[in-house]
């Protein structure tokens, strides 16, 4: 196959490969045609780049203090086993130069004892260990819970491109919060007398408006799963200033359009 030739079907399968949508044999295909051939890795990389940018969208993360002491416990109870085996090691060493002889005997019965007395102190270090981090665990089991809550559950993701299938934004939609988010990835900028509305194609039925854009590179619109639930393809026109109602359909150009895909993972 030769995609080099076809930069359409080049740009749909590089944004399917970056969004994960495109899988199995397919999938091995195209990696296979990225080692041979530099363009295909070109296109990849630049829809991985693009994609790589929604991570804007999420709040930073930093690691409770109780992850750093469940590691550092972690790392002791290690420490605290092999001093634990050197221990047996050198004792059965000396076990067996000390001889048959009673006094051999003797001191090897004496370092068992010892070796004996450092094995349960160890056992009761891991499981005052044991207890601590099931207590930690808790407070951050609690804590990722709570994070859970509050992070968006991105199901729906759509790439809406011109007619020379240039991407302009990338639209996700939160189902948990009903929230569309439409980050511009072009460099079109609409008229100031002029406005960009957002429509969902249905397969029966006329488009329905989703919302009017604003300026900004970062868009939110309110939208319910209804809303876009088996809908195969979002579209974007140019309209007067403030929008048209819904129920006329678009008024002026459609600039850009894409296949809405529901997530499987």
């Amino acid at each position: 196959m030769n995609l080099i030739k076809n930069p359409e079907l080049l740009d749909r399968l590089a944004s399917a490969y970056a969004l994960g949508t495109l899988r199995g044999g397919a999938r091995r295909r195209f990696e296979a045609l990225a080692r041979e051939q530099a363009p295909v890795r070109v296109a990849a990389l630049l829809w991985q780049t693009r994609i790589a940018s929604m991570t804007e969208l999420q709040q930073p993360s930093v690691p409770a203090p109780a992850v750093w002491t469940r590691i550092d416990n972690l790392l002791q109870g290690e420490l605290a086993a092999k001093r634990m085996e050197g221990t047996r090691q050198a004792t059965a060493q000396q076990a067996s130069a000390a001889g048959s002889g009673l006094g051999g005997r003797l001191r090897s019965l004496a370092l068992w004892r010892g070796a004996t007395a450092a094995g349960a102190l160890a056992t009761l270090l891991a499981v005052v260990t044991g207890l601590n981090l099931r207590t930690q665990m808790g407070g951050e089991i609690a804590q990722l819970q709570a994070r859970l809550l509050t992070t968006p559950q991105i199901e729906y993701v759509a790439v809406l491109a011109d007619d020379q299938s240039t991407a302009s934004m990338l639209v996700t939609f939160d189902v948990k919060n009903k929230k569309l988010t439409l980050q511009r990835v072009g460099g079109f900028q609409e008229p100031g007398d002029r406005s960009l509305q957002l429509w969902a194609l249905p397969p029966a039925g006329g488009p329905k408006s989703l919302g009017v854009l604003g300026n900004d590179k970062l868009l939110r619109l309110s939208a319910a799963e209804g809303d876009v639930r088996e809908v195969p393809t979002l579209a974007i026109s140019l309209e007067p200033k403030g929008g048209v109602p819904s129920a006329g359909g678009p008024t002026g150009p459609v600039l850009f359009k894409g296949a809405l895909i529901q997530k499987m993972l």
